[in-house]
């Protein structure tokens, strides 16, 4: 309709692709004189909000987000602020003025933060958003008992997270890392770097979520056999792969030559790739090949003992190790960089501009129904909150 294309006003059928607004409903029961006398307050209100004389929300956004994002909480007559705080400006409760935050990987939101913000009088933080999949840098247990909403943006880095654990499968196999390296120092160790194929390797993966299963399919085009370990997982979802499952991570370590990490940082995986777990690698591929043992972690930083790693790596136990996470961000000096096998990124599995400009998009909209009060079902992270807040009001009439 003309209305709907020039972005005035959407019919019912399309009212979810409808930016955050008033949604008047006009069934046979409504008489014109009713819409006239609404729309007086609708008018008032929309001069008022335009004006800036009422403000909806008050965001702040402290680890960066796509402009189209920012445009987009604006729009829905939000008041939007990029401002990053110090650890003592967040532990003083400086979040208490603000009735949400978008924040990325680099702000810890703890149950410290968490509770000076929720204590401070007139509080009025009701949302915390994660621009991204991982949320253990939010403490939920804490939001919870606060009443403050967590919403998360699963959906939209998984084709970049799954391509860059797929580029370093592919450079630990080629050794395309070293190539480069001592190519660059004037040796031609054409001899030397010999490889293997990825097809016929056993494929380990701790954890299988959406983007576990998402590389699975490209490792099963490449003819890698697939071993799970995910205890939460239904066996039917494993049946599409044809994947082997294991009661424990050991079983996965003793039948593979290669692993990939994609759990949740928690107590329980704290360091769960260490020592005894790298020592029950094969070595041998179920083919016969001697291709030696390699992990990768795209997913979180911690659940790998760096400094067990590094020794792994300099005894041949571990023949490579590639990393997009690290215990510590940013990582300074460490003990893996002193081995030609270790190969890393710096936190970039979703640096891409197409999953930038997705995820974005995915936690904006997130934000804005979660502060009208209906915070999408797959968003919604602490899903027994309590919300403190009731949907926002733009104004009183």
């Amino acid at each position: 309709s003309l209305l709907e294309r020039n972005k005035v006003a959407y019919d019912i059928g399309a009212y979810r692709d409808a930016p955050a607004g008033l949604r008047i409903w006009c069934g046979p029961t409504v008489e014109t004189a009713d819409v006239n006398a609404l729309m007086q307050w609708v008018d008032y209100a929309h001069t008022k909000i335009k004006s800036g004389d009422i403000k909806k929300m008050r965001i702040i956004i402290t680890d960066g987000l796509a402009e189209g994002a920012v445009k987009a909480l604006s729009t829905a007559g939000h008041e939007v602020v990029k401002k990053k705080l110090s650890k003592e400006e967040l532990a003083a409760g400086a979040l208490a003025e603000w009735d949400a935050i978008i924040i990325r990987s680099a702000t810890k939101l703890t149950a410290a933060v968490i509770k000076a913000t929720a204590d401070k009088a007139g509080s009025k933080l009701r949302l915390i958003a994660r621009a991204g999949v991982g949320v253990d840098n939010v403490d939920l247990k804490a939001a919870s008992a606060a009443g403050i909403m967590v919403v998360n943006s699963p959906l939209s880095a998984t084709n970049s997270v799954v391509e860059l654990a797929l580029g370093h499968l592919l450079a630990q196999a080629r050794q395309i890392t070293r190539a480069d390296r001592t190519l660059r120092e004037g040796k031609w160790l054409k001899n030397e770097l010999v490889g293997h194929e990825l097809a016929g390797k056993n494929l380990g993966f701790i954890g299988f979520g959406r983007i576990g299963q998402a590389l699975g399919r490209v490792a099963m085009a490449l003819g890698m056999k697939i071993h799970v370990y995910d205890p939460f997982l239904p066996d039917s979802v494993l049946a599409n792969f044809g994947a082997t499952r294991h009661a424990t991570v050991q079983d996965v370590f003793r039948a593979c030559t290669h692993i990939t990490i994609h759990a949740f940082l928690s107590p329980q995986t704290r360091h769960m790739v260490n020592a005894e777990m790298i020592g029950l690698m094969p070595g041998v591929a179920p083919d016969g090949t001697k291709c030696g043992n390699h992990i990768v972690n795209c997913g979180r930083g911690g659940i790998i003992d760096e400094e067990a790693a590094a020794a792994a790596l300099k005894s041949g136990k571990l023949t490579s190790l590639a990393l997009d996470v690290f215990e510590v961000e940013p990582c300074g000096k460490s003990p893996l960089f002193e081995s030609d096998r270790f190969q890393a990124s710096p936190h970039i599995g979703a640096s891409t501009i197409e999953a930038q400009n997705r995820v974005g998009a995915e936690i904006a909209g997130a934000v804005i129904a979660a502060l009208d009060g209906s915070p999408p079902a797959g968003n919604l992270v602490n899903k027994d909150v309590q919300p403190k807040f009731g949907p926002a009001r733009a104004a009183k009439m």
